[in-house]
């Protein structure tokens, strides 16, 4: 794997400008988390072994080089297995759209089957799409796409490489493929309701394949405790490590966070800062899904509405509060704040994952009728313009936003700009 990267990044460095040979570049989602870096990663490394092309396959990940200290049980499993952050290639470094212009890129989507917004151009490059959220793509000759909902996207490329090509499995890749099928179906614990009869087949797999991989239950431990490690970070990099967005006539963030709900309400000047990030973003309202383990490592899950629009939040709270497909049963709690909707979420089950479709549903209702329906819409097909953009970018390693402190920002700066959507229809 070492020497595949290093051979990835001396192509880049030499072939990325105008001219030159192609790239195939596998892109996992905005998001990368450990599942979408490691399919980005083993995926590239398989093509590369098993397909004769000029075009090189090249994993690609999708966030900014600066942006990987957010992703700290990534870096955790990269120190694990001996493997440098200084060979990965992030979205920062290669140009997808010049390459693209000059007919020198091939995409291949995973942990993701549809491109965001501001990616919409590279849509003609897209050549296959392994994934297993909801399907928003149609399968076709020239693009074949494997989506099945199974617990980990790294489960379906452990397949495909056992299926086509076992013999590239050595104890590097095989660790990369079984972390993050372990790490997202939560230690393959039946109660957290994510590993399905595909994903303990494949992990069962592996560990018959390479006995040394390293015990299930510590390396669950360890790289959960990694991916909830939020010491150092300020609330924006908090928001920032986990989040995707939704747009409609209004445009919201869901960002998961790793910490009680009570903990993070009593930080200072937690509206000021929910605030300026809502106005730096553009965010009309934040929903914050906290997630935590009891000592049987059953997750528990909190939620959060911040909007300075009372009719915002209160609608959008409403129809959280009767979603039933799936039922959220909320419960509402205790919140210091006045700007800010607390709920326990009595369907721990119910992942960011399961929110995002409820979340889709109410925006289609809110921006044909003007106002927030029941939240019953849950077998509405998605539509195109419903896709998820990309989660915002900045550097946090060098020169944070937030170092020099927050600006000011006044609650009537916040009220005008809701005031001017709300005069183009949004409330």
């Amino acid at each position: 794997m070492e020497e595949f990267l290093s051979s990835c990044r001396r192509a880049v460095q030499v072939n990325s400008g105008e001219a030159g040979s192609g790239f195939h570049v596998v892109l996992g989602n905005e998001a990368c988390d450990v599942d979408s870096m490691v399919c980005a990663l083993t995926y590239a490394y398989f093509l590369s072994k098993t397909v004769q092309s000029e075009m090189l396959a090249v994993p690609l990940l999708n966030i900014r080089q600066s942006d990987l200290v957010l992703r700290s049980d990534n870096v955790f499993l990269l120190r694990q297995i001996g493997l440098s952050p200084d060979l990965l290639l992030f979205r920062d470094q290669l140009d997808l759209r010049a390459l693209q212009r000059a007919g020198r890129l091939r995409l291949t989507l995973v942990d993701h089957n549809v491109l965001p917004s501001s990616d919409r151009n590279l849509e003609g490059a897209v050549v296959e799409v392994i994934d297993h959220h909801l399907l928003e793509r149609a399968s076709s000759p020239s693009c074949p796409v494997t989506v099945e909902t199974v617990g980990s996207c790294a489960t379906l490329v452990t397949e495909r490489i056992i299926q086509k090509a076992p013999e590239i499995l050595d104890q590097q890749v095989a660790q990369l493929l079984y972390a993050a099928v372990v790490l997202d179906c939560v230690n393959m614990a039946p109660s957290a309701g994510k590993v399905t009869p595909k994903d303990a087949e494949f992990v069962t797999v592996l560990e018959s394949r390479f006995p040394a991989l390293p015990p299930r239950g510590a390396l669950f431990q360890n790289l959960n405790h990694a991916k909830f490690d939020v010491s150092g970070l300020n609330t924006e990099q908090m928001l920032l490590k986990d989040m995707k967005s939704v747009s409609g006539r209004l445009i919201i963030a869901v960002s998961v966070l790793y910490i009680q709900l009570q903990d993070f309400l009593q930080r200072a000047e937690l509206e000021a800062e929910l605030s300026a990030f809502s106005l730096k973003f553009g965010f009309d309202l934040l929903l914050l899904m906290t997630i935590s383990f009891t000592e049987s490592k059953e997750p528990i899950r909190e939620l959060a509405v911040f909007s300075h629009s009372t009719t915002c939040r209160e609608e959008v709270s409403l129809y959280l509060e009767q979603a039933c497909n799936p039922a959220l049963n909320l419960c509402p709690i205790s919140s210091p704040h006045p700007h800010i909707s607390a709920y326990q979420q009595g369907n721990s089950l119910a992942s960011r994952k399961k929110l995002l479709p409820i979340i889709k549903d109410c925006l289609k209702e809110r921006d044909a009728d003007g106002c927030v329906g029941d939240g019953r819409l849950g077998d509405v097909e998605e539509e195109e313009e419903s896709q998820v953009p990309p989660t915002p970018m900045n550097s946090l390693v060098d020169g944070c936003p937030l170092d020099d402190g927050l600006p000011h920002i006044s609650a009537q700066d916040l009220e005008d700009k809701f005031n001017k959507m709300a005069d183009r229809g949004g409330d």
